[in-house]
């Protein structure tokens, strides 16, 4: 099988890391994938966040999950009541995702990048976990200046990175084959 079919057919969220920080080259790596997604009219429009800093991601664990405890939606609400939960699974490397609010698809656009990051990590060995809960976060003012996100762009998601932890691997789950048809 081709290796990027194969790296795109394997690729697992991960939710349990090791402790130890990902190399410097895996990381620059990574986001230089990132970087090189297709954009709407090739406006580039990301900006990539890198936090390696746990007690800042155990903060913004707290701050989550204390407003995803006051969520009406039960399943939100249940998953910040959860003092077991980690919004970042206890991963070493967050990347917060943002997009330039001017650009005609920041938001599609950074998807692609954010896909990149995942498919990149996986080829190195490096598991990932495209997390949309950190939008929490953003809600405050005060949480969000503290990621010093530049001036003009609107942060949207956060990937989690780290070495996976083997003893806890997720199991494919089968993917639905009746979503396409054909018009000749």
């Amino acid at each position: 099988m081709n290796e990027i079919i194969n790296v795109i057919k394997t690729r697992r969220s991960i939710r349990r890391f090791l402790p130890e920080q990902i190399k410097e080259e895996e990381l620059k790596t990574i986001i230089e994938a990132a970087i090189h997604a297709p954009s709407g009219h090739n406006e580039q429009p990301w900006h990539f966040t890198v936090i390696q800093n746990k007690e800042l991601l155990d903060h913004f664990n707290s701050v989550i999950k204390k407003l995803m405890s006051e969520s009406e939606v039960e399943w939100i609400s249940a998953i910040g009541r959860n003092e077991k939960a980690h919004i970042f699974h206890n991963a070493p490397t967050v990347i917060i995702v943002s997009g330039r609010k001017s650009a005609y698809s920041a938001l599609v656009d950074c998807s692609a990048a954010t896909q990149n990051m995942l498919l990149a990590a996986h080829s190195l060995g490096i598991g990932s976990c495209w997390i949309g809960l950190v939008n929490f976060l953003f809600k405050i003012k005060e949480e969000a200046q503290k990621l010093s996100i530049p001036e003009g762009y609107e942060p949207f998601y956060a990937v989690a990175l780290g070495y996976p932890d083997p003893s806890k691997q997720p199991r494919p789950i089968e993917r639905k084959k009746d979503v396409v048809n054909y018009i000749k």
